[in-house]
């Protein structure tokens, strides 16, 4: 979690950024007199912080969520496998072009168990922004985590996915090599494999980046992510010709947690600490890890053919529509 004094607050969060100044300025006043006690009234003023965390938190529109799903200080894929398990052993290239750094993925130890782990991967930072190309997987991306699915199957080892992306890279070489192929081939892929196959949006699942991995016997969403076919401001862009409707855009686009799990698109829920992610890695990272555990212990007990056949009947069952009579 960044230090107080470089932790970054969005336009919502400002009655927060307006208690840590009052708590700054008030150790600041400590600095210069020794002999007058302000710790009574900094723990005061931290309580305050945790209420004012969780009632925003509590009121949340679907936009905002989207901002905390962007925010720069959330953790991103690398952090939650730091945080969650050992010996990681990243692997890396699709064996045919080259290493897209927007998809990591390897082999780590999960309570003793060894899973792959793979997932988008934004920059912590102006430069490792760029090298990992904001977390938009090129058609190398997709193919290095098929790949990576197939040497987990071979071995036998569970998948976990972590999903956190504003989109698949949309730029004309990536279309040459193949982008629409390599998702459609990994969905394809994907509804076969004989191990289990957990997928967790952690922040931004938009469109087919997010599907490219979003493939699995169990899907989940951490409380202040969001999942949908398009960005609110790419759908404002198209519906008003404008960027300004994408708060509305995302209220009808119904993209939170508690919409897709209602719709039955994913399968939980995961719970963030108060006021989102950012505020404490450890204690996201260990939610998440509980459910993750909890989750293989349960899809082991299914056998593999039985396991693929419930995930093709899962995805085969999603969605609603009303036929017109003829």
């Amino acid at each position: 979690m960044p230090e107080n004094k470089n932790r970054q607050f969005l336009d919502f969060e400002k009655p927060i950024k307006d208690l840590f100044d009052d708590i700054e300025k008030t150790r600041q006043m400590a600095e210069k007199n020794s002999k007058v006690d302000v710790s009574g009234l900094i723990a005061d003023l931290e309580k305050q912080v945790i209420d004012k965390r969780r009632e925003i938190t509590e009121n949340l529109t679907s936009w905002q969520k989207v901002q905390l799903s962007r925010h720069p200080d959330r953790p991103y894929t690398l952090k939650y496998i730091e945080k969650m398990t050992t010996n990681f052993v990243e692997l890396h290239g699709d064996r045919n072009v080259r290493d897209d750094k927007a998809m990591v993925g390897g082999f780590a130890q999960l309570e003793g168990e060894t899973v792959m782990f793979i997932g988008q991967q934004k920059g912590i930072n102006t430069k490792m922004r760029q090298l990992r190309n904001f977390g938009m997987a090129n058609p190398e991306g997709y193919r290095k985590a098929l790949r990576l699915m197939r040497l987990a199957e071979k071995f036998n080892k569970p998948i976990v996915t972590l999903i956190d992306t504003p989109g698949a890279y949309p730029g004309l070489e990536a279309e040459e090599r193949g982008q629409g192929e390599a998702i459609a081939r990994n969905i394809y892929e994907m509804m076969r494999l004989k191990v289990p196959v957990i997928c967790v949006v952690i922040g931004e699942g938009a469109s087919g980046g997010a599907l490219g991995i979003g493939v699995g016997d169990r899907v989940f969403m951490l409380q202040n992510s969001w999942y949908t076919v398009i960005s609110p401001e790419n759908c404002s862009s198209i519906l008003w010709r404008s960027w300004a409707q994408k708060e509305k855009a995302a209220e009808e686009l119904k993209l939170t947690p508690d919409h897709m799990h209602r719709f039955g698109l994913v399968d939980r829920i995961v719970p963030e600490p108060e006021g989102g992610a950012h505020w404490d890695y450890d204690q996201s990272a260990a939610n998440l890890k509980e459910v993750l555990i909890e989750t293989l212990k349960e899809l082991k007990q299914v056998p593999a053919e039985e396991r693929v056949r419930l995930r093709i009947e899962k995805f085969n069952k999603m969605g609603f529509w009303d036929e017109l009579p003829v």
